[in-house]
This record gives structure tokens, C-alpha cells and sequence, in this order.
């Protein structure tokens, strides 16, 4: 049967196409036992390269992604419920197999829960930069992550990584070349030159800077990169909130998002 319609809901459209009813799959997935690797063969039925978005958010890349490349197994993890109803839904009316929606944190994720060496891709797009200073030591990106990250890629694997906020990219492009090769784009990303993400288009429309990364996973011994990573800083940097951010918060009474 034939798409039914476009989902118009963002602008530009949301990737893909609605399809008829019948044709919707089941995209949601539990994580179960903390602690316990994901068993990606019993949740997508074969082996495949392995993709992780890390805070999918409304799943617009994710299911980008999925859509592109249907030989690929691609789960998100989302802590907001709301975007996790979203991005399953929107990616089960387009039909989608090789896409999976979790809820739960994504830095206990790939903390906890991959297996060294079974993933090909890690994405981390516009991770929260917290500007109160008391909320610092949540900022997802630190050493322990970055090294998780290297554990859980096979070799040549690719970590990717997307920020809005200056300090931010200045933090990662400070630690993340102690386990990967680091490259940015000077463009934007040729398979979405208007956004990868929802995050992306607001803050291009609001005229800020992005930074584009792909980092390649260093070959290097478990006991050298462990070393590196201890060798990095904690993210403790003032994240500088934007004008219009600030304007913002003092509309509401100087309350955060």
C-alpha cells in the first residue's frame, strides 16, 4: 500500500512518511535489569552495524538515519517521556524495523549497559550544557563517558557530537583527542543541510554557531586509554547562557526550562 501522507508537524517536514495502519511497527523497547547490556540479536533478530543515539530527543536524526540505512540497527535513549511517545510513535508510522526507542538516562546507558567493542556508531547531539553552576556534574560529556564511548566501539568506530554552546565545543575539543581523532565539518551535514535535529534548526534560526564533529576511535591498549581519560578534566566550565536564553528566563520570573 502506498505512504499515506507527510508529517508536517516541524519545519522542515519530519523525516519520511506516515503509512497506512496496518503497516505501523512496534518501536519501543525496555532496557530491563540495570546492569545489563543490551541483547541487541534478541531485539532486532540478526547482526547488524549497531548505531546509538544518546538523548534521541524526538527521534527526527534517529529516524533520518533508519530510514537511509535499513541494513543498520539503530536505538535511541530518551529520559523525557513525552519525546520517547513521539519518537516511537512517529518512528512506527513509518513502518520502521531497524529502530528502537528506550526510556531511561543515556549516560547510565553507555555507562552500564554496552558491551565493549559491539558498537559502530555513538551520537551525542546538543547534550544539556547546564548553566546553574550547582548542576555541573550532570553534563553528560565528561572523561568517564568519553571513555565508555571508546570501550563500546568496535575499532574505527565513530563517536559523533554536536553542540550550540561555545564552552561546551571548547570542552570537547579539549578531551575527546585523547581517545578519538577529531575532525569537524565546516558545513553543515550533507545528508541534512537544514538540521539534523530540532535543536539544530531552532538554534540556526536563532543565529547560533554549531559545531559538527565525527571522531574516530584511536586504536589504542585498554590500560593507555583508561591512563588518557584519567588525565582529562571534569566538564567544570561556565557555559555562558545566551542572551536570548537569559531574556528569557527573566520573562519567567527567572525560572529555567
Amino acid at each position: 500500500m502506498s505512504p499515506l501522507r507527510r508529517d508536517h508537524e516541524f519545519a522542515p517536514p519530519y523525516p519520511g512518511e506516515v503509512l497506512a495502519r496496518e503497516l505501523w511497527t512496534r518501536t519501543r523497547v525496555g532496557l530491563g535489569e540495570r546492569g545489563m547490556p543490551l541483547d541487541w540479536h534478541a531485539v532486532f533478530g540478526r547482526d547488524a552495524r549497531r548505531v546509538v543515539d544518546l538523548g534521541c530527543g524526538n527521534g527526527r536524526w534517529l529516524i533520518h538515519s533508519a530510514l537511509a540505512r535499513r541494513d543498520v540497527d539503530h536505538v535511541g535513549i530518551e529520559l523525557v517521556p513525552p519525546a520517547v511517545k513521539m519518537a516511537s510513535l512517529r518512528a512506527g508510522q513509518r513502518g520502521l524495523t531497524n529502530l528502537k526507542i528506550a526510556w531511561g538516562d543515556a549516560t547510565e546507558f553507555i555507562l552500564e549497559r554496552v558491551a565493549v567493542g559491539t558498537l559502530d556508531e555513538v551520537h551525542l547531539y546538543h547534550p544539556q550544557p547546564y548553566y546553574d553552576p550547582t548542576k555541573r556534574a550532570r553534563r553528560q560529556l565528561t572523561p568517564a563517558v568519553l571513555l565508555a564511548i571508546w570501550r563500546a566501539l568496535r575499532p574505527g568506530g565513530l563517536f559523533v557530537f554536536q553542540t550550540d554552546n561555545a564552552a561546551f565545543a571548547r570542552y570537547a575539543r579539549k578531551v575527546a583527542p585523547a581517545l578519538f581523532e577529531w575532525r569537524e565539518l565546516a558545513t553543515p551535514w550533507p545528508d541534512a543541510p537544514q538540521g539534523r535535529t530540532l535543536r539544530e534548526i531552532e538554534a540556526r534560526s536563532r543565529g547560533l554557531a554549531i559545531v559538527r564533529a565525527e571522531a574516530t576511535k584511536l586504536a589504542l591498549e585498554p590500560l593507555e586509554a583508561e591512563r588518557r581519560a584519567a588525565s582529562q578534566p571534569e566538564p567544570d566550565f561556565d557555559a555562558d547562557r545566551p542572551a536570548f536564553a537569559r531574556k528569557k528566563r527573566a520573562r519567567r520570573g527567572g525560572r529555567g526550562r
